[in-house]
């Protein structure tokens, strides 16, 4: 029995670096299951675009696939309009079947890769000394990922015995500045900011800019391809694969699940 491929969605950027950091995820995933075809799709900016995947992979004669969205914070826009093309892809290939997992999500134990990258900054910096944090991400997300991510900062928090706030490069919360600007209203002088990004792309740069005009002593790099997020992206694989062995069984369509072959797992 063939194992569902799997896709590896996420939005592109005219940094090339977002398309480097999800290709070394995808040879990652390679490295730790060769028997797995593994893809990325990109919604925009890059390709190859989801459409072209899906399409690519039935005229290879696959006819199962494990969708896993490349996002460090869930965001309810981001599953709308990947349930959208899908569905289309569903309507356009009716033997085809397709499973959604939920997005890599700040989990827990990225916030040990984003330690090492910020006690980098901090060696570079020649910083001795830390009195603040602030665990900055792209956006809030959606309210499951905007509490997840508070989660991690209170986490974190407790880890290092430090004040940390959460900041956003989008508008959609507190940016660094002003989570900076509330650490100094504490009486913190010394803030470094944990950067909760997949890549450097534009949001990165325009938060690490921001951050360093407002008096951080250290900026962290993106997470990258660290082995913990082949990892994440596997689990998150694995687990939508499994809701694909239903033994011959489809759902029905119905209001809330439309296409009888495309199943939205941990949503």
């Amino acid at each position: 029995m063939t194992a569902p491929a799997l896709v590896m969605v996420t939005h592109g950027s005219s940094d090339p670096s977002v398309t480097q950091v999800s290709n070394q995820v995808c040879r990652g995933l390679h490295r730790l299951r060769p028997g797995i075809q593994a893809h990325c799709a990109f919604l925009d900016h890059d390709s190859p675009s989801l459409t072209q995947v899906i399409e690519q992979l039935v005229h290879g004669g696959i006819n199962e696939i494990a969708l896993v969205p490349l996002q460090l914070i869930s965001n309810a826009n981001d599953s709308a309009q990947l349930e959208e093309l899908l569905g289309k892809a569903q309507r356009r290939y009716p033997n085809l079947r397709i499973a959604l997992s939920r997005s890599l999500g700040p989990e827990l134990t990225l916030l040990t890769i984003i330690d090492q990258r910020l006690r980098t900054a901090l060696s570079q910096a020649r910083c001795l000394e830390l009195d603040g944090l602030v665990l900055a991400a792209a956006s809030t997300g959606d309210m499951r990922g905007s509490a997840l991510l508070a989660r991690r900062a209170r986490q974190w928090s407790a880890h290092h015995r430090l004040p940390c706030l959460t900041a956003v490069a989008d508008d959609s919360g507190p940016s660094v500045a002003q989570a900076i600007m509330g650490l100094r209203a504490q009486g913190r002088r010394h803030i470094a900011v944990g950067s909760f990004f997949l890549a450097a792309d534009e949001a990165f740069h325009a938060q690490s800019d921001l951050a360093y005009r407002y008096g951080a002593v250290a900026v962290s790099e993106p997470i990258g391809s660290a082995q913990e997020v082949v990892d994440l992206a596997l689990a998150r694989y694995s687990f939508a694969a499994m809701d694909l062995l239903d033994f011959g069984l489809t759902e029905a369509a119905t209001e809330t699940n439309p296409v009888p072959h495309l199943r939205v797992v941990g949503a």
